[in-house]
């Protein structure tokens, strides 16, 4: 059974319900011998690295078969995970690798210190980054620290944003192909 895991990003409120993330997660749930894990997470608003990589490894079970797809805060929040644990995959949307100037984000704990690419990428059998030029949230040049760090698999567009429609179909092809690797 494969396991694909979405973190989502930041915020309150029920997650099946946000951006794509239910959509993504009933169509991950079609596939054949796939299980997708999708949850409200603890201290969504700050997303503090302390609480949600412990969450991440022992209340949804994040381990060397799960491909973590996260978004925003989810993004650094798999990228996290990663060095401190193998995982089949990660795929990162709308990453960046600093706090931006932002109180809320520095709290998270996630950009208080350098990122260990190599540990991500001797955990990682692959890394894909979906990431839009024209996201208000995200300056380019935070995703592209991003993609030379890991070296990812990068979906670059110019009219995605932050990622937050109803529908991702381009995240259900690329994780199809990555179950069947």
């Amino acid at each position: 059974m494969q396991h694909i895991v979405i973190i989502p990003g930041n915020g309150s409120g029920d997650v099946t319900r946000a951006n794509w993330y239910g959509w993504a997660k009933r169509k991950f749930d079609q596939l054949p011998d796939v299980t997708c894990d999708l949850r409200n997470m603890p201290d969504p608003v700050v997303a503090r690295e302390s609480i949600w990589i412990p969450f991440m490894r022992d209340d949804m079970r994040c381990g060397e078969e799960t491909i973590i797809v996260g978004h925003s805060s989810g993004a650094e929040a798999a990228m996290r995970f990663a060095e401190k644990y193998p995982v089949k995959g990660i795929i990162v949307v709308s990453a960046c690798v600093s706090d931006l100037g932002d109180a809320n984000e520095r709290a998270s704990g996630y950009y208080s210190r350098p990122w260990e690419w190599e540990k991500i990428k001797a955990n990682t059998q692959f890394r894909v980054q979906f990431g839009s030029t024209d996201d208000p949230f995200i300056p380019w040049s935070e995703q592209e620290q991003v993609a030379n760090g890991l070296g990812s698999d990068l979906h670059k567009y110019d009219d995605k944003g932050h990622f937050m429609n109803t529908a991702f179909p381009q995240l259900i092809d690329v994780v199809k192909k990555k179950l069947n690797t």
